[in-house]
This record gives structure tokens, sequence and C-alpha cells, in this order.
């Protein structure tokens, strides 16, 4: 009896064990699962990147080849939309992070009229649907008699990467001590040197949380892109047009090179907060 007590004894305390477990690293699980979830796609395109496909569709395995990591300009016309993608996503980035910086500034420090409106018209364009945006732009550039290419582009992308710059850098304003500017005010620091050294520092992460944000989003872009691009062919573009031809490996072997570079980032950025919190303690 005794023995078979301790059997059942053993038998509860093992599936409480287990819960106890499962309880403790749930999140954890979760967490996992989900980032396993997201990366899954960027793993098949980096594996269909060594592919050497029989006909034009890069969909089915075959076999192994590093042909098209050789030679990953050999579609044409490839890497010509990947650099102008690359110049739109660069020049969008500048514009949007000045301008959504300033404007960040000044409805988490001032106030002024219409400021409650201001707030309104800056969510819009993350609350409005792109095609409804799309449109909107490519109805004003036909009034205005203006010629569609890059500089429609280029105004297009830095209306919508706006709205995302202005909500990190406001959030991260709106979370700095004003006692520190007051500080540096007190030793005698004029209104540049207490902006450049106390100020801009503070809110650095905000403004390339932004700017990192509206490269990604001016690169990706295909809808807004497409309804005001007139002729012009961005990488987004050339991936939707060569899906209906057939999409060669180079397009695997771009999209995995931003990834990895994209990863590079991250994992450098973690690093370098890491050392200065190191640092400091």
């Amino acid at each position: 009896m005794a023995v078979h007590g301790t059997t059942e004894a053993t038998a509860v305390r093992t599936p409480n064990r287990g819960l106890r477990w499962l309880r403790r690293n749930i999140v954890a699980i979760a967490g996992l699962g989900t980032l396993g979830y997201l990366i899954l796609p960027n793993i098949v395109v980096m594996v269909f990147s060594f592919n050497k496909p029989n006909g034009r569709f890069n969909y089915q395995w075959q076999r192994f080849s590093t042909d098209a990591w050789r030679d990953p300009c050999g579609v044409a016309d490839l890497c010509g939309s990947l650099g102008l993608s690359l110049q739109l996503a660069l020049w969008a980035t500048v514009g949007a992070t000045v301008l959504g910086t300033m404007i960040a500034f000044a409805l988490a420090r001032y106030r002024f009229r219409a400021r409650s409106g201001v707030n309104t018209l800056i969510f819009l364009p993350m609350a409005m649907p792109e095609v409804v945006m799309a449109a909107s732009l490519a109805t004003l550039f036909l009034n205005m008699g203006i010629q569609f290419g890059f500089w429609t582009i280029l105004i297009a992308h830095i209306m919508f990467c706006l709205s995302f710059v202005v909500t990190a850098v406001k959030a991260r304003v709106m979370s700095m001590d004003p006692r520190l500017e007051q500080a540096a005010q007190d030793l005698y620091a004029s209104p540049v040197q207490t902006f450049l050294r106390v100020t801009l520092p503070i809110a650095a992460p905000g403004i390339a949380s932004g700017a990192l944000l509206s490269f990604a989003l001016s690169f990706d872009d295909f809808i807004i892109t497409n309804f005001n691009a007139g002729s012009t062919v961005t990488f987004p573009m050339f991936v939707w047009g060569s899906a209906q031809r057939g999409t060669p490996v180079q397009i695997n072997v771009i999209g995995t090179a931003m990834f990895l570079v994209a990863v590079v980032c991250v994992v450098v950025g973690q690093l370098a907060g890491a050392r200065k919190r190191s640092k400091r303690s």
C-alpha cells in the first residue's frame, strides 16, 4: 500500500511540475513561435536563392547552385531598379526624418492653435488605406500637371513616412526630463549647445528608429509607388512584374542580402546598447 501511494503521489507531482514549467515559459515559447513564423518566409527565400530551376519559375527545388550569387545583376534592369529604390529610400528617409523631427518637437513642446487638428492630420496616413492615399496623390499630381517619375514617388514616400517618424520621435521627446535641459542652461550653455549636447543625444534613439522605419517602408512600398511612378520602375515593381513572367533566382539573392544586412544592423545596435549599459553600470 505504501508503494502504491508513493507511485500515485509521484504521478500527481509530475504533471504539476510540467504545468509549472509551461506556465513559467509560456511567454518565451509564444515569442519563439511567433519569431519562427515571421522568419520562415525569409528562410524559404534564402534557400531558394541557391536553387537552379529548370524553367522560368523558381517555385520548386531542383538542384543546388551558386550561379545567382556570383551574378546577382544577371537579369536585365534588376540592379537598376534596386539602385533606384535605394536612392528613393535614402532621400525619403532624410526628408521624412528632418521634417518629422521638427514636427514632433513642435507638437510635444509647444501649444498653438489647431494643435489637435495637426495631430489628427499627422496620424491620418497611418490609418488611411494606402490605395486611397495613392489615388489621391495621383489625382493631385495630374491636376497640377506634374509629370510622374522620380520626384512624384519621392514626394509620396516622404508624405507617408512622415507620420511614422513623428510618432517615434514624439514619444521619445515627451518622455524626456526637462530638468536636464534646465541644468544645462544653468551651467551657461547656449540654446544651440543645449540642443546638440543634451536634447539631441536623448532624442537620438527615437530619431534613429523613425529613420530606419522610413527607409524600410519606402524601399518596400508598392501600392503608392505604382500609382505615382509613371514609367519609372522600382525594385518592388520589378518583382511584381517579373512574378508574372517567371521570378528569377537573383530576386531571392537580393532579398536574402537585404535580410542579412537588416539582421547585422539589429545585432550591432543591440551590442552597442549593451556595451553602453555595461559602461554606465
